[in-house]
């Protein structure tokens, strides 16, 4: 077996474990964020060329809720890993099927593409409200408002809660980086800015392109 087939592996058995009880699930669920970010790295390594290296790593997991699903069910998850080299731009696409082991090829949907770091232009900053964050909220703050009278210890605590949740998806909406490259029919994104491994790729792909105007830390 390969690389990539040893680590497959090593997720197979650790869903056995899982359905076993050898495994707590707080461990279950390290080791394979773990595991499942190596199998990635793996199959983008294979598409490097001769002395390219990875130099940082940013990866992002989005949940994919539909409607004909309950909403007690685990969701579907979509990964997006990003990958910078000292010559490009990689992009892993896959999907997170619960209860599945991850396999990091067609079974999973999983797609690789790339960018070379001279043909990028700038990062256009995108930004919109959470309409999903908002609705919740404004459930919430409208059912304890209606059931009000029989939620006298709660109900302020719903009603707060909701107006809270509305507010955070109207004031902090969310942001993203697209990666500007000229002709692109299917761009790349930069998600999730606020965590440190989005900000680090954003100054690192900054400092080896010397014509775009530096930022402040932020994104």
């Amino acid at each position: 077996m390969n690389d990539m087939d040893d680590i497959r592996e090593e997720i197979r058995q650790l869903h056995l474990k899982r359905s076993r009880g050898d495994i707590r699930e707080k461990t279950f669920q390290q080791v394979l964020a773990q595991r499942t970010m190596d199998l990635y790295r793996a199959a983008v390594q294979r598409s490097l060329d001769k002395g390219e290296r990875i130099v940082h790593e940013h990866h992002v997991i989005q949940a994919h809720v539909k409607l004909t699903e309950s909403i007690l069910k685990e969701p579907e998850q979509g990964t997006v890993s990003l990958f910078l080299t000292d010559r490009r731009l990689f992009r892993l696409r896959s999907r997170v099927v619960p209860g599945k082991a991850v396999t990091c090829d067609q079974q999973d949907d999983t797609r690789i593409d790339h960018i070379r770091l001279d043909r990028i232009e700038g990062f256009a900053l995108h930004r919109r409200i959470r309409p999903g964050q908002i609705g919740v909220g404004l459930a919430i703050a409208a059912t304890a408002i209606l059931f009000y009278s029989w939620l006298s210890v709660t109900g302020p605590v719903m009603v707060a809660l909701g107006v809270l949740g509305t507010l955070h998806g109207l004031l902090l909406p969310t942001r993203w980086r697209e990666v500007e490259v000229r002709g692109s029919e299917d761009p790349m994104f930069i998600y999730a800015l606020r965590k440190k491994s989005a900000k680090e790729l954003l100054s690192l792909l900054r400092e080896r392109l010397p014509g775009l105007v530096p930022q402040v830390a932020g994104a």
